[in-house]
């Protein structure tokens, strides 16, 4: 135990007229230190032994200042990361603060900074999905990424890929600052350190606790027991641990008696809850051209049951193809309003047609219609394998132009993309006569992907959604999920108009020209 730790331990628990004293001797220990972290959080994270470490949750924790304190006291080669460019000068101001001088600072993009001892500190930004590509073959033995939420997952992964280091005995880690997500783009997090933050967690983590995890050959994430390697796809590969380490303005002691919490005070009740509580289960606000309202999706999730209405079939199961690659194949079985658990597969166990179509046809259910996602250019030979094996299959085309209209009449569509999915946002809607029947998987990822889909400015007698091109490069994905769901919904039987007849036993009728017969 250093003098500091032993300090630190004397300090927790003293009454409030023993500390003054203490404190001295802090000052006296740390004097020679050119940053030195406040007791508490900020202390636990400095020295978490955790490979990936989530800081933070609420503002003013302290979280800018336990990235640079590293880099100026435990790291040879670091990289600071906001979204931004525009967003690095309170970081870089800072940075030059603990430096003591100047020297050493160059502003130029992306700046940069050696430190009066010679370490290395990067300033750098990826405002756009593939911006951080510029970063690719920088090794860096710390990774700190502030307001981390404001990041695209796909962004994440790539920087993590560069931490390493050839320097005997340096430690390498990366910590991610950030407050709780208020935008899609950040919902990775809750994915990435669901045993801290998912409250449905079947086996949650205590706050500093140590997990491990490793990466699947299609890139899911594995919790696995314990450090070291572990046997995994037929490959053995090394788990690196996790942590989340709460902290709260009341935690830093050179913000909590300044005005600064009045000023969180003053947020409205979303960014309140979040930014100043660190509630990572704040209800998040929905965007301004958000399509279908968050609260929509989760009250279709709460209406969810394990199995489908009595004597309902399966009439349509929509088919997001993926052949190779990091994406998955997602299939959406659809029992009229109720949709069956999302069926996964990683593109590399379908990369041909025939994958996808055996996948298929091991799930369909009572003579069920296929809706193939044709998007993209994939879909093409999943489409003919299906229909040579006499599989009833409809191509969905998103691209396609439509005559349709709202159902008042008044809008139009721009294409069938838009058409299908504000239909959805139609069967999702509260005050129609009766409610929605709809009822969804409660499905991380398919609340994510439905919540992402948005508007676009333009024409107001045309339902236009946000380029399909433009929201990937935004989120970093596709909505494969919500995809299949919505394509699912755009064919086969329909709630309204064929509920009844779903319940006459036994008795056929033809849904988008095939038969269907009620499961007995």
């Amino acid at each position: 135990m250093t003098v500091l730790d032993d300090l630190l331990a004397r300090i927790k628990g003293l009454p409030e007229e023993a500390r003054a004293e203490l404190e001295k001797e802090v000052m006296t220990a740390t004097s020679s230190m050119i940053w030195v972290p406040n007791p508490g959080p900020q202390t636990e994270a400095f020295k978490s032994l955790a490979d990936i470490v989530l800081y933070g949750g609420a503002g003013g924790g302290g979280k800018s200042d336990l990235g640079l304190g590293l880099a100026f006291s435990s790291h040879q080669r670091s990289l600071v990361m906001r979204r931004k460019y525009s967003d690095l000068s309170g970081l870089t101001d800072r940075a030059i603060q603990i430096n003591g001088t100047r020297k050493g600072f160059n502003g130029s993009p992306p700046p940069k900074l050696i430190t009066v001892d010679g370490r290395l500190i990067e300033f750098g930004a990826a405002q756009y999905v593939g911006d951080e590509e510029s970063w690719q073959g920088r090794p860096h033995d710390l990774l700190y990424i502030d307001e981390a939420a404001h990041f695209a997952k796909q962004q994440i992964l790539f920087l993590l890929g560069w931490v390493r280091s050839t320097t005997p005995g340096q430690r390498t880690r990366v910590v991610l600052g950030s407050n709780p997500p208020l935008a899609e783009e950040g919902l990775w997090m809750f994915e990435m350190f669901a045993p801290w933050l998912d409250p449905q967690h079947s086996n949650p983590a205590k706050p500093g606790e140590l997990r491990w995890f490793v990466t699947g050959k299609d890139g899911r994430d594995i919790e696995v027991d314990g450090p070291g390697e572990h046997l995994i796809d037929g490959e053995t590969v090394s788990a690196l641990s996790r942590t989340f380490i709460p902290a709260k303005l009341a935690d830093n002691p050179y913000l909590a008696n300044t005005n600064y919490k009045a000023t969180q005070d003053a947020l409205p009740p979303h960014l309140r809850e979040a930014v100043r509580d660190g509630n990572f289960g704040a209800v998040r606000k929905d965007h301004e051209l958000q399509l279908i309202p968050t609260a929509w999706i989760e009250a279709a999730m709460a209406r969810w049951t394990p199995e489908p209405p009595e004597g309902v079939p399966m009439c349509s199961i929509g088919t997001d193809v993926a052949q190779g690659g990091e994406d998955n194949t997602v299939l959406a079985p659809r029992y009229d309003s109720w949709f069956a658990e999302l069926i996964e597969a990683p593109g590399t166990e379908t990369p041909f047609g025939k994958d996808v179509a055996g996948l298929v046809i091991k799930n369909r259910r009572d003579d069920a219609l296929v809706i193939v996602d044709m998007g993209g250019g994939y879909g093409g030979s999943t489409y003919e394998h299906l229909k040579a094996n006499n599989i009833p299959v409809a191509m969905y085309k998103g691209a396609e132009k439509t005559k349709a209209r709202t159902k008042n009449g008044a809008l139009k569509f721009f294409n069938k993309r838009a058409e299908t999915y504000y239909r959805f946002y139609e069967a999702l809607d509260p005050s129609q006569l009766g409610g929605s029947s709809i009822a969804l998987p409660n499905h991380p990822k398919l609340k994510s992907d439905l919540c992402a889909i948005r508007l676009e400015d333009g024409d107001i007698t045309t339902i236009k959604l946000e380029p399909k091109k433009d929201m990937v490069k935004r989120l970093g994905r596709s909505t494969d999920y919500g995809d299949a769901v919505v394509v699912a919904y755009s064919g086969g039987a329909k709630i309204a108009s064929h509920y009844h007849e779903w319940k006459n036993r036994g008795t056929p009728r033809v849904v988008m020209g095939h038969t269907a017969t009620r499961r007995r």
